[in-house]
């Protein structure tokens, strides 16, 4: 059996006037083809029906991913990158304290930029230099991230993007998700041919559109100012919730009586 690719106006007239009218479309596009013309055509017996379903499972997050940076200003750009850099150092120290590999922290980020003052009729004036250093860090334990945000900030990083949270072993739950579009194409076929008064007769074909695989979603963003460690502040809490895993498929089914 070929594989045909059916507009919906002759999907239509076939679901219509059952395999009489399909046999007569077949042969009208084989001698159109015949012709040079490219008419696509249908099985003489059935009619084709394509159906895109997206199938879900859920993951709690395993994954955190932040980044961590230090904004220091200064008047010169060395003293500015100088500083900065001793900042850097004791949040990257704060990290290894941790027990964060060096493996799940990357730099992200490094800038120099001047600061200006504007006044009418005069041009800007550099005022100061900002340098800015940001790492991305990896959490393996989630629980544990806010705990850390807060070691960082008492160790002078003043800015916080994040967490990005995902799911990092997502083929499993993937697969259920491709077993979950399966079942629902199937069933609204199932539907379409009842509707139709014709039946499922097989599956001619299966691809996948698209997937996700659990991955971080647009995070929301806090920029943290430096402060003094205080006991008596509640805690950063990161909760990890659930991450929907889906998959997209196009299954093409053949219908017959």
């Amino acid at each position: 059996m070929r594989q045909f690719v059916v507009p919906a106006t002759i999907l239509a007239a076939v679901l219509a006037t059952g395999p009489a009218a399909a046999q007569t479309t077949s042969t009208m596009a084989s001698s159109d083809s015949a012709a040079g013309s490219l008419v696509p055509s249908i099985p003489a017996s059935g009619a084709l029906l394509d159906v895109v379903a997206e199938g879900r499972t859920t993951r709690v997050p395993d994954l955190a991913t932040i980044r961590a940076g230090v904004v220091s200003q200064a008047p010169t750009a060395a003293q500015a990158i100088a500083d900065n850099a001793k900042a850097m150092e004791r949040v990257l120290a704060a990290l290894r304290r941790a027990g964060v590999a060096s493996r799940d922290v990357a730099t992200a980020s490094v800038s120099l930029q001047p600061q200006y003052r504007y006044a009418d009729g005069q041009p800007p004036a550099i005022t100061g230099y900002q340098a800015t250093n940001s790492v991305s860090v990896r959490f393996r334990d989630v629980a544990r991230s806010g705990a850390v945000l807060d070691a960082l900030v008492a160790q002078g990083a003043n800015q916080i993007e994040g967490p990005d949270l995902s799911v990092s072993e997502p083929d499993a739950a993937l697969d259920e998700a491709r077993t979950d579009a399966v079942k629902r194409a199937r069933a609204r076929a199932e539907l379409y041919a009842r509707a139709a008064g014709l039946r499922v007769s097989r599956i001619v074909s299966i691809a996948e559109a698209g997937q996700d695989a659990g991955g971080p979603d647009r995070p929301p963003v806090l920029y943290a100012r430096a402060m003094a460690a205080d006991s008596a502040r509640a805690p950063t809490a990161i909760a990890a919730g659930e991450k929907d895993i889906t998959a997209t498929l196009q299954v093409r089914f053949l219908l017959d009586r």
